[in-house]
């Protein structure tokens, strides 16, 4: 019997000694994050759906040989440090229950956010921090915010942050093997990656294509990139914290961009764009206090406390004021852009020019798709028939143009870049097949970056029994006093 008793003794304490040790020495392998990342981590619970994105190395921008690269992909070496990325892109309900109102023009509990401009989006971080007993990152005065980088409440990411994660290690367009398809993003699917040299002949696409949803859809649709984070490419766009401007040539950790400026980045492409405007590298703009049917936000946090305060100062646009000289501008080549802006003009009173080329394209429908996208891939800036001897004259300018290419057609850039639109309001209006504006109010905020610009117009081909009704909408929204 007291062989038993001391058995059971000596079991007894391996056992003892067994469960000290792990308490001592927990489990390497757990999914909480490393101990390195600094004691505020272990300080906060870290949200639901928050996955840890560890810094590290990588070249931002895109390389030359890159198709469809815009000239603002300059690579250069970019170090981040530790964050933390939501996995999703944040949902109306999470904005609403903060908020307590929904801007989306989509709605749906688990449909992204959008259509809310970069002010709301800090406010929302703020509001949410607040709440969930974080350090507001945000200070916040009219258009001038500034950030505590120590503070530990939810924020925006930066321009580097969000392509390092994008990329998840990846160095190519996206970050998945081939170009995506409708099957694996929400965009224009039919306009896949490399479509615009392909358009006629498709047996050289990588990807064929495909759905074309029209529509945002649940943040959890498809399969998550390496870092585990969804839509990164496609669904909506997100805005990020930097000001849009050239990048900088030396090697950088956790850049900002510039302390300036008039113009907001965002990033990712969303519902309506073509897949080249998905590419990790791509970088779109927009005023701070505009919001778009697709443009939403992803949240991140700190997983150190940062240093310093970031000051980021506007330069304020002047917008019209009702009783401002107007021009109506316009590129047509089908009549479908005309007829917009001559009902602009008939409503308006407003004079009218004509963007000409001296070397027009072609009258014939397969033959111009090729010259425009030829023109658009190459950045061409064609040379124009006619021109304004008096721009100086006018306050407002319309610039009506066809939707090409998820763009702007390559004539109105030429118009753009002779002119000085400082101190003027751009009210853009385009005729489109079903991609709304595309890209198209990037490429004019990125050519004339000191005008404001108002309200857009997007009209489906010529507009049929709606245009006048239409238009007389926009010009009200945009305080155009009418005939």
């Amino acid at each position: 019997m007291r062989k038993i008793i001391s058995l059971f003794l000596l079991l007894s304490l391996i056992f003892s000694l067994a469960a000290c040790s792990q308490s001592e020495n927990p489990d390497t392998s757990s999914e909480q994050p490393p101990a390195s990342n600094s004691s505020e981590v272990t300080d906060m619970q870290v949200p639901e759906n928050f996955v840890l994105i560890k810094g590290g190395s990588f070249q931002m921008g895109s390389p030359e040989s890159e198709a469809w690269r815009s000239a603002d992909e300059a690579q250069h070496t970019v170090t981040v440090s530790d964050f933390y990325m939501s996995r999703y892109e944040l949902t109306q309900k999470e904005y609403e229950e903060i908020i307590g109102n929904n801007p989306s023009n989509f709605k749906g509990d688990n449909l992204p956010l959008e259509n809310i401009s970069w002010l709301d989006a800090v406010a929302y971080c703020n509001a949410r921090s607040e709440k969930e007993g974080l350090t507001p990152v945000y200070a916040i005065d009219g258009q001038n915010v500034s950030w505590d980088r120590s503070a530990n409440g939810y924020r925006l990411p930066t321009e580097a942050e969000w392509e390092y994660a994008c990329r998840a290690g990846t160095n190519t367009p996206f970050y998945m093997e081939n170009s995506p398809s409708a099957e694996d993003a929400n965009y224009y699917g039919h306009y896949p990656y490399e479509i615009e040299d392909n358009y006629f002949s498709q047996g050289n696409l990588q990807v064929k294509p495909g759905e074309y949803r029209q529509t945002t859809v649940t943040v959890d649709s498809f399969s998550e990139n390496p870092y585990g984070l969804y839509n990164m490419h496609g669904n909506i766009s997100e805005w990020v914290w930097d000001y849009y401007g050239n990048y900088s040539n030396d090697k950088q950790t956790d850049p900002v961009g510039p302390a300036t400026g008039t113009l907001r980045v965002y990033r990712g492409g969303g519902w309506n764009d073509f897949a080249k405007n998905m590419r990790s590298a791509y970088r779109a703009t927009l005023e701070q206090n505009k919001g778009s049917f697709n443009l939403g936000i992803r949240l991140v946090l700190n997983a150190a406390p940062g240093t310093g305060n970031i000051s980021a100062t506007g330069a304020q646009n002047t917008y019209a004021d009702g009783n401002d000289k107007i021009l109506i501008a316009y590129f047509s080549w089908g009549g479908n852009t005309e007829g917009v802006a001559e009902e602009i003009q008939s409503q308006t009173g407003a004079d009218i020019f004509e963007i000409t080329m001296v070397n027009p394209y072609s009258s014939d429908y397969n033959t111009v798709l090729d010259e425009a996208q030829r023109d658009q891939n190459a950045q061409a800036r064609p040379e124009l028939a006619n021109h304004i001897d008096n721009m100086d004259e006018y306050d407002i300018v319309m610039i009506g143009y066809p939707n090409w290419w998820a763009s702007i057609p390559m004539p109105v850039a030429s118009f753009l870049e002779e002119y000085d639109f400082s101190g003027k309001t751009i009210l853009p209006f385009c005729s489109h097949g079903g991609g709304r504006f595309g890209q198209s109010l990037t490429a004019i905020t990125k050519l004339a970056p000191n005008a404001a610009m108002g309200e857009a117009l997007s009209v489906h081909y010529s507009g049929g029994s709606e245009l006048s009704g239409d238009v007389s909408d926009w010009l009200k929204n945009n305080n155009i006093q009418t005939n």
